[in-house]
């Protein structure tokens, strides 16, 4: 009887034939799901290192800040322009406000490269990444 989880990456013949079987031998109840794959450790690191990028060199709001924030920011902004749902809630101790957005741990590798594509879009409209393409 299967009684844990398994993913399977369709990378070759013999997993499509491990996942069909594990699929035939589940009990009546599991559930299957096919998805796209998630974002990689290459495309993870290029977006972090283009986010150390703009901290390093744009001030938002009066000062720089941090990757994280960037991250928040970027991602909120590209999601809109997605025309995906970004929520502004307030915040559980009463003080300020969350943005609630989807998490680039789920996204796909389509999804990240759009994103990449959506950072470097809005950096090369930036004066401070500007002067580096002009020397």
């Amino acid at each position: 009887m299967v009684s844990e989880k398994h993913m399977f990456i369709l990378a070759h013949a013999e997993a499509r034939r491990r996942a069909m079987r594990a699929v035939a031998d589940a009990p009546e109840g599991f559930r299957v799901t096919v998805e796209p794959p998630r974002r990689n450790l290459d495309i993870n690191a290029a977006l972090h290192a283009k986010l150390g990028e703009i901290a390093a060199r744009v001030e938002w709001a009066g000062k720089l800040r941090d990757i994280e924030c960037w991250k928040r920011l970027l991602v909120a902004a590209w999601s809109r322009a997605q025309g995906e749902h970004v929520e502004m809630l307030p915040a559980l101790d009463g003080h300020g406000v969350e943005i609630v957005f989807r998490r680039t741990s789920q996204l796909s590798q389509a999804d990240m490269r759009d994103l990449m594509g959506y950072v470097d879009a809005w950096c090369a409209e930036r004066s401070e990444f500007q002067r580096e393409s002009a020397a």
